[in-house]
């Protein structure tokens, strides 16, 4: 039986040779270049911001203008900024789509292979938004980050005022909202008379006074004392921070509001001279 060859196969070659790619780990960042720019394809750099931009010096150099990075956590994300600012156009690999590759064993190879995949344009950037956008996540992240942690310093809270016994949970929805922060701001600033204390209640909370005046008989031990008076601190920074990042938010939306209406101007003048140089031709 004849043998079947595969001499008329269209033969795989490398599409992009400005192709580059960094293997990303904490203490070091392994990168290649193709290997007919320079004698060393494969060069070792550190994670300083120095050697990052040694980096950058290193690819432009070699001609490389495409840069693929494989990582995990956050160690890409300066590296990334710093090569996008030098104007190379970098991607982000999931390790996934480079893993389970025979003789591979060393950071040296991960880098050499991730580099030749690149060059065939088989590798699939993960999305990053541009910058004014990655700006305004960085923002919100931030915010939700603050979320969580007044949320577990509301737990504290909570938890100090039932190891004193004092029922404010019961008798008021939320004692973070008026009535309830009235409550524990009195509490710590040394307010132990339950008649004083209910008179703080807010016109809109559904009990009654006499009601929130006997859910405030407690046991006043300094120790949950000190314990509350710490977490409304610490809630109480949770709280300005989030103000500050909505400072953020509201200052960034804009500045993007004013961009968007130049250049919605900037269209409508092109459109008004275009319309003008139709009606010039036309006469």
């Amino acid at each position: 039986m004849p043998k079947t060859t595969t001499d008329n196969r269209p033969e795989f070659k490398p599409g992009n040779f400005g192709a580059a790619s960094i293997d990303i780990v904490s203490k070091m960042h392994m990168a290649a270049v193709n290997p007919a720019c320079t004698d060393v394809a494969v060069r070792s750099f550190g994670t300083f911001t120095q050697d990052l931009h040694d980096l950058a010096d290193w690819f432009k150099a070699c001609g490389v203008t495409s840069v693929a990075m494989e990582s995990t956590g956050v160690y890409w994300i300066p590296v990334y900024e710093i090569l996008e600012q030098r104007g190379f156009e970098v991607i982000l690999v999931n390790a996934r789509f480079a893993k389970n590759v025979p003789g591979r064993k060393t950071d040296v190879s991960d880098a050499a292979w991730l580099r030749q995949l690149h060059s065939y344009g088989l590798l699939r950037g993960s999305f990053r938004p541009d910058a004014e956008i990655a700006t305004l996540r960085a923002y919100l992240r931030q915010r939700e980050r603050l979320v969580e942690y007044a949320a577990a310093h509301i737990q504290h809270m909570q938890k100090a005022v039932m190891e004193m016994n004092l029922q404010l949970h019961h008798v008021v929805s939320d004692i973070t909202g008026a009535t309830g922060m009235r409550i524990i701001r009195a509490i710590v600033a040394g307010e132990r008379n339950p008649d004083v204390l209910a008179t703080y209640r807010d016109v809109r909370c559904h009990s009654s006074a006499e009601t929130i005046r006997a859910a405030l008989v407690g046991n006043d031990r300094d120790e949950h004392v000190f314990a509350l008076s710490q977490s409304r601190r610490l809630f109480d920074v949770c709280q300005a921070k989030m103000l500050d990042c909505d400072r953020k938010l509201e200052v960034h939306s804009c500045i993007e509001q004013q961009r968007g209406k130049a250049g919605r101007k900037a269209i409508q003048a092109t459109h008004q001279d275009q319309a003008g140089q139709h009606t010039y031709l036309r006469c």
